[in-house]
């Protein structure tokens, strides 16, 4: 069981050591720092002290580790742009991302499991049809624009819920929240729902093709000739198998939602790390690049390595060939 763990985590680590350089990276290929920081009308002599005080005089491997261990320690440097530790940044709008996946992710999940489920056991019925009609032209058509629409219907016809902004938040100190204001709850339910359209569409295919095909086995067909209930078979013994799959997905789904957060964020002006990078891009605001990208990528490999955690112990097949190997 350890050396399973141990390789998992040897993997992820490696995968967090090339990002960290791909960001590294940023500084050297894109743009100047020296020129951000001291502006392009500064003189010859006042760039070359500062390129020397921030270290870029040094061999790269020097300043790849000193940025390494300045990551490790939660210190992604100074906005160009705004001026102020990018880890205070994130602290800020990570609550705004974090709060936006959640509800999206828990959406794309439930919703998903139990309309696949039905798609998968009434598969020829007419609401199904057009359940798989309509997550077909949800998977179809891009974020931006299912955000305009489900703006144009519900803010500017029918004027129920905000078109803009996370509305009225209320801070515990080490976090804000806007889950506690009816504001709060009201601004998010359209991002959310935006956000999770797709990753409920792929969550819906893939159970129903599971339980599809788990209904046709063997041991399904006997569980049926022995005269079990019905009920019994579809969710205790298929759905149960079926899920096996779901949980890779979920854990994908939430590194991912995380990641094409951007778009969402964009579009409904959402105070969030996506809206933040995108601005940084604009403005060619390295720090903030850098550290968006190695924040995903760490998510990303954390929920990948749960993820394969967790398989260990309901897959029994991966538990025998670690035994084996």
């Amino acid at each position: 069981m350890f050396s399973y763990f141990f390789k998992r985590l040897l993997q992820a680590i490696l995968v967090m050591i090339v990002v960290a350089f791909v960001s590294f990276s940023l500084f050297n290929f894109v743009g100047d720092p020296v020129i951000s920081l001291t502006g392009e009308d500064s003189s010859i002599e006042r760039q070359a002290e500062v390129r020397e005080a921030i270290g870029l005089n040094d061999p790269v491997y020097i300043q790849f580790s000193r940025f390494l261990g300045n990551v490790i320690q939660g210190d992604f440097g100074i906005s160009y742009q705004l001026k102020r530790e990018v880890s205070d940044l994130i602290a800020e709008r990570m609550p705004a991302t974090l709060e936006l996946v959640f509800v999206s992710a828990l959406l794309a999940i439930i919703v998903g499991v139990i309309l696949g489920v039905y798609t998968g056991i009434h598969r020829d019925s007419f609401v199904s049809n057009v359940i798989l009609v309509i997550s077909l032209a949800g998977v179809s058509l891009p974020t931006f624009i299912i955000g305009i629409m489900l703006i144009y219907l519900f803010s500017v016809i029918l004027g129920v819920l905000p078109s803009f902004g996370r509305g009225e938040v209320i801070d515990l100190g080490f976090w804000s929240t806007g889950f506690l204001t009816i504001s709060g709850l009201k601004a998010l339910i359209l991002p959310s729902v935006t956000l999770s359209l797709f990753q409920m569409t792929y969550v819906i295919r893939l159970v129903r093709a599971e339980m599809m095909e788990i209904l046709q086995t063997d041991y399904i067909k006997f569980a049926k000739a022995r005269g079990i209930k019905k009920n019994t078979i579809n969710y205790k013994h298929a759905l149960k198998n079926g899920l096996i799959p779901v949980i890779t997905i979920t854990g994908i789904n939430i590194g991912t939602l995380i990641a094409f957060s951007i778009i969402t964020e964009t579009v409904f002006q959402w105070p969030g790390m996506g809206l933040l990078f995108i601005n940084a891009v604009y403005f060619v605001d390295i720090p903030i690049m850098s550290a968006y990208m190695i924040m995903v990528a760490f998510i990303f490999v954390m929920i990948n390595f749960i993820v394969d955690i967790t398989y260990y112990f309901i897959d029994p097949r991966i538990r025998i060939k670690d035994e084996m190997s």
